[in-house]
């Protein structure tokens, strides 16, 4: 059973991987209670990885969530697994998308398919693709005036279903050497 962490955006999930299928355990725009979540859901069961967003995103929700989570890998010696998060909410769609995740004051971080993350403004999006991720409702009214489109949610993968077809192929990386990206990272263009 893998353990699912994504603190990155606007809304969280937490959600556990088992024999290759996905289940959320909580989904919501506040910062979950990690350790309350893992004591009542996950303390008896047998954990064999936790995977964890890594970014682009919120500086304090990802700190939040990878540190809990090299906390928990470490504590349990097992395995952590980083998952971009631009590549989770990719993995929510089948069709070609543009994933995006809130990047505040009005950006967005965003990542064509193929394409490396980005930070830009709503007007840097082209309109070629749908997007998914999830973004403050100021953010996503700026889109939505730009002529963006999103997926709705009940056409898309949970996260945790996502995590799966990710940890398909991701790899696991020694504790230490888990990077985080943060807005920093990246230019407008």
């Amino acid at each position: 059973m893998i353990l699912v962490i994504d603190t990155s955006s606007f809304r969280s999930a937490v959600g556990i991987v088992e024999s290759g299928r996905g289940r959320i355990l909580e989904e919501s725009s506040q910062r979950p209670d990690l350790a309350r979540l893992y004591r009542d859901e996950l303390a008896d069961k047998h954990l064999t990885k936790v995977a964890v967003a890594t970014g682009p995103g919120s500086f304090t929700g990802l700190r939040v969530g990878v540190s809990f989570s090299l906390g928990l890998a470490i504590g349990l010696r097992i395995p952590i697994v980083p998952l971009p998060t631009l590549d989770l909410q990719a993995a929510r769609s089948d069709e070609a998308v543009i994933a995006v995740s809130e990047a505040g004051r009005g950006r967005v971080y965003f990542q064509m398919p193929g394409g490396r993350p980005r930070l830009g403004e709503p007007t840097d999006l082209p309109t070629s693709h749908r997007l998914v991720g999830w973004v403050a409702p100021r953010t996503e009214a700026a889109l939505t005036a730009t002529q963006h489109a999103f997926r709705p949610e009940d056409e898309l993968r949970n996260h945790a279903e996502a995590a799966a077809r990710l940890l398909e192929t991701a790899r696991e990386v020694a504790y230490g050497s888990l990077e985080i990206e943060y807005m920093q990272s990246f230019s407008a263009r």
